[in-house]
């Protein structure tokens, strides 16, 4: 929403949202308790966004692996108006995650405002935006037939991960290896990998979460990094959830008062699990 058009929204103004991932889905909820009438527009035949597991990954769509278990615990992660049900683990499984969403969706009754396998292609402002503050959003459906709506605002839940980068370039030789390379938006699980020797390059979430995946089955896994990182757990002490833990008031109050002592204190802290030096993990920067 534009600040222009936020002043003028009325009661059943007409909102457009694109998506229907946990983004769409609470705008809608949201537009809703507000008065307003929204129209969300999904491309796929189902809601999720990424949390929604697919055999075979999409072009142009995010896409997970079979093992992925949220980071974020279902105390820091879930709606504030809706907790998740309180049998589901801290640490929710993709599947868990998706459950958690329907029940959301079947709550609020959020399904009859959704267009499946609608996408759209373009969102512009009418010729009369400025006195207005429309905007014609242009949508087509998997048959092909494309529609022109007008809306007083327009919400993007559309979300990112969608497009795989793979830097081939800057690997010299890539070319004559004869082995396998992929990008971990492909990757679903580790077969075909029992007894290959893997290489898994960047320790960020997705490559620490794959080459322990992939260690179950591989020969030997060898995970790359060129600045290093610090190695958080998902659970903190006494067993509670990590992000709550390290997440207080006092926590988050003492950062800003005391920087360095802080970023000391909780590097010591990470280094008591294990020396992040000795590992070759500890960060360049540091």
């Amino acid at each position: 929403l534009t600040k222009t058009t936020q002043t003028r929204l009325n009661t059943n103004s007409r909102v457009a949202v694109i998506g229907a991932g946990p983004s769409g889905l609470t705008s809608i909820k949201c537009c809703l308790d507000e008065m307003l009438e929204p129209t969300c527009f999904e491309s796929s035949n189902d809601i999720g966004g990424l949390w929604r597991f697919k055999e075979t990954p999409e072009p142009g769509k995010a896409n997970i692996y079979q093992s992925v278990v949220i980071n974020s615990s279902k105390e820091m992660m879930s709606y504030s108006d809706f907790p998740p049900p309180a049998e589901l683990p801290n640490n929710m499984h993709h599947s868990e995650v998706m459950l958690y969403l329907r029940l959301y969706a079947q709550e609020f009754q959020l399904m009859q405002h959704i267009r499946f396998q609608t996408t759209v292609v373009s969102v512009r402002q009418r010729a009369d935006f400025a006195v207005t503050g429309q905007w014609d959003v242009d949508t087509e459906s998997a048959a092909g037939q494309r529609e022109t709506h007008i809306f007083d605002a327009v919400l993007v839940c559309s979300g990112h991960y969608t497009q795989p980068h793979l830097p081939l370039s800057d690997f010299p030789g890539i070319e004559g290896f004869k082995g396998r390379y992929l990008h971990s938006w492909e990757y679903r699980n580790s077969k075909g990998l029992e007894g290959k020797r893997v290489l898994v390059i960047g320790t960020g979430n997705s490559g620490s979460d794959i080459a322990v995946d992939i260690s179950r089955a591989a020969e030997r896994v060898y995970l790359s990094t060129r600045r290093g990182a610090w190695v958080i757990g998902r659970v903190g002490l006494g067993g509670l959830p990590g992000d709550i833990v390290w997440s207080s008031r006092m926590q988050s109050m003492m950062r800003n008062l005391f920087p360095n002592w802080s970023t000391r204190a909780v590097e010591n802290k990470l280094n008591e699990a294990f020396d992040h030096k000795l590992y070759g993990l500890k960060p360049k920067h540091r």
